[in-house]
């Protein structure tokens, strides 16, 4: 008892005092990155179960349900909306053809093409992403525009891209343009002839087929955790390894010195 109130005492001393701190400090802190890998988990959790749910639920019909959420604000969809799948019927509108730039397949360098899907029967279109072609075909004009008349789509829910975060009261972008570096669908309103859904689709791409231009984007299903529960005990230990080792050095001290004061003592 007396010795753990030497130990105490030591830690605190005019000599130690600022060491035990900084050492205090480190292991709060190694504790909260704990804490936030473990947050980090329970948000991963959380978005598997939301893909789950998508991948599990019934298409979403356009058609039938486009009302409900033409109302909506792209920023007020909300975001477990994203990855559900969606059929529709209507034609596509090339004219107002949009370019996604910057897009990758394979390694390869290429845009995305962003085409409006006029649905039947309404005022309403939902912006597509076809897929990827090769920046040469893109350079060449080729926009892979034969296909007309009615059709059938089926993709699921990709949700509108902001730089910022952008609230009600915010200055919506004026129009982008033909070629984008996100698909803003505010932004993307500004220049077209119809109200556009508050989010887009994307293609999937057919079962059992060898891929042509342009290529959809297949949805990314991933249900691992990932490492950050590895990560969380990685750091709890570092706190806990950090406090033991310091306390186990500040005692051998102690001991030296007490071996040293007897070794000197007549």
């Amino acid at each position: 008892m007396a010795f753990a109130g030497e130990l105490v005492r030591t830690l605190f001393s005019r000599k130690w005092w600022w060491v035990t701190l900084i050492v205090i400090a480190l292991m709060a802190l190694f504790a909260r990155l704990g804490f936030w890998q473990l947050d980090r988990l329970a948000q991963r959790r959380a978005a598997n179960a939301q893909l789950i749910a998508a991948i599990e639920s019934a298409p979403i019909d356009l058609n039938a349900d486009a009302g409900t959420y033409a109302s909506l604000s792209p920023g007020e969809v909300p975001t477990d909306l994203a990855n559900y799948d969606v059929i529709g019927s209507g034609h596509y509108d090339f004219d107002n053809q949009r370019i996604l730039k910057l897009q990758n397949w394979s390694g390869r360098a290429g845009v995305n093409l962003i085409t409006p899907f006029v649905l039947d029967d309404t005022d309403l279109a939902v912006l597509v992403d076809r897929g990827w072609i090769p920046d040469a075909e893109h350079a060449a004009g080729n926009e892979y525009a034969e296909e007309t008349g009615t059709q059938p789509i089926d993709g699921y829910v990709a949700l509108t891209e902001t730089l910022l975060r952008r609230t009600a009261e915010s200055v919506v972008p004026a129009d982008t343009g033909i070629e984008l570096f996100r698909v803003d669908i505010a932004a993307i309103q500004e220049g077209m002839p119809y109200t556009l859904l508050p989010f887009y689709v994307k293609l999937t791409p057919p079962e059992g087929e060898s891929p042509t231009l342009p290529i959809p984007i297949a949805k990314e299903v991933d249900l691992s955790e990932g490492p950050h529960l590895d990560y969380a005990f990685q750091w709890f230990i570092f706190s806990f390894g950090l406090g033991i080792a310091y306390v186990v050095y500040i005692i051998r001290r102690l001991r030296m010195e007490s071996a040293g004061h007897t070794q000197t003592t007549p």
